[in-house]
């Protein structure tokens, strides 16, 4: 696998500790859209020295293949983080599978710009990476987020009950998956 990708309008890298106030600013600038479908964060994440940290992490994650995240720009501004698409939980063996998670800067919606990286970063993670599944958590009323992974080809399994504790409450979130078959035909 590279560092670096390239779609017709998007630039996907994967980054290290000297990026992060790139990646803090990113994450400062949607905040409060982000915070509404993840996890509570820890008191320290918007903070350099944090980022800097989880950065160091995922690139030696990266290196190992145990997870992969590449974080998004546009190639007409390569210094301006628009969003980031990860594959983590990566299971080898008999499985050959992972998790699929992503998010994009508010101010880039309705451009096209996920499903593009998305559907690169599916070609890499079947080709590349040689991965047979990946699944996508989201919760019912994403409804962008659904119409994205269904746009890529990703099909509904069913509900997975209360899977994550987002906001304080227990969430069900939908379950999708792709094969590398059904990319080939979508």
């Amino acid at each position: 696998m590279k560092f670096l990708y390239e779609t017709q309008r998007l630039l996907m890298k994967v980054l290290d500790g000297k990026y992060a106030n790139d990646v803090l600013y990113f994450y400062l600038s949607n905040r409060e859209i982000f915070e509404h479908y993840e996890a509570e964060r820890p008191e320290n994440f918007y903070t350099k020295d944090y980022q800097q940290r989880i950065l160091n992490y995922e690139y030696n994650l990266f290196i190992k293949q145990n997870a992969v995240r590449f974080w998004i720009y546009e190639k007409t501004d390569p210094s301006h983080i628009i969003g980031t698409v990860c594959f983590r939980d990566i299971i080898r063996t008999i499985y050959q599978c992972c998790e699929i998670g992503y998010k994009f800067d508010q101010l880039s919606w309705h451009h096209g710009y996920a499903c593009e990286a998305l559907s690169k970063s599916l070609e890499i993670a079947f080709f590349e990476m040689r991965l047979h599944r990946i699944t996508a958590r989201i919760m019912p009323e994403n409804t962008s987020s659904i119409r994205l992974v269904e746009r890529v080809g990703f099909h509904l399994e069913g509900i997975a009950r209360e899977c994550a504790f987002i906001g304080g409450t227990w969430q069900d979130h939908l379950v999708y998956s792709i094969l590398q078959h059904d990319n080939l035909s979508s």
